[in-house]
């Protein structure tokens, strides 16, 4: 009976001291958390934020890992084995999907070099024809009759804008009336 007890009481020992050593060794994962948890409390930006949200759950799930495992160690190993091999296939095929669409992209040079040459933004053969109000002799009198306000020359807003293109009506219209006269 005494034989048993004191194996009992010294299971007991060694349990609880293994526990204590294995809650010792997941410290360092807990700092870890709070740390992160410290981090999110401060203001931060959108992409932050999800980027502090992983690394809280990564670290969450390490330290759930080392508390309830015995084997924490090996646990670890398999872990990173797994992430270095889903890391390869990813990258495998990522370019699969970027050699798959360069064959159904093909690129051509002088699509490039056109691209380079031309800055507008629409493309097109057709010449441009810019139609005034007025013709001939009427045309060159409007010119030397029109006078353009000095806010009109270098527009930077709507506003403005609506403006020069009322202002230009309305003296166009005046010019019609004297013209006929």
């Amino acid at each position: 009976m005494k034989i048993n007890i004191f194996t009992i009481a010294l299971l007991l020992l060694l349990f609880s001291q293994s526990c204590a050593a294995g809650k010792e060794r997941c410290k360092s994962f807990l700092a870890k958390i709070h740390n992160i948890q410290a981090q999110q409390r401060h203001g931060y930006s959108a992409k932050k934020g999800i980027s502090l949200q992983k690394k809280a759950d990564r670290a969450r799930d390490t330290w759930w890992q080392c508390e309830n495992s015995v084997n924490y160690h090996l646990a670890k190993k398999v872990a990173k084995k797994t992430a270095k091999s889903s890391r390869n296939k990813k990258s495998l095929t990522k370019n699969k999907r970027q050699a798959k669409k360069k064959r159904r992209n093909p690129i051509n040079a002088n699509i490039l070099a056109n691209k380079k040459q031309h800055i507008t933004p629409f493309y097109t053969n057709k010449a441009i024809v810019v139609r005034n109000r007025f013709k001939g002799k009427k045309q060159l009198a409007w010119l030397s009759y029109y006078q353009k306000p000095k806010k009109c020359h270098r527009v930077k807003s709507t506003k403005v804008f609506a403006f020069c293109m009322e202002d230009k009506t309305n003296q166009q219209n005046l010019f019609d009336q004297q013209y006929r006269r």
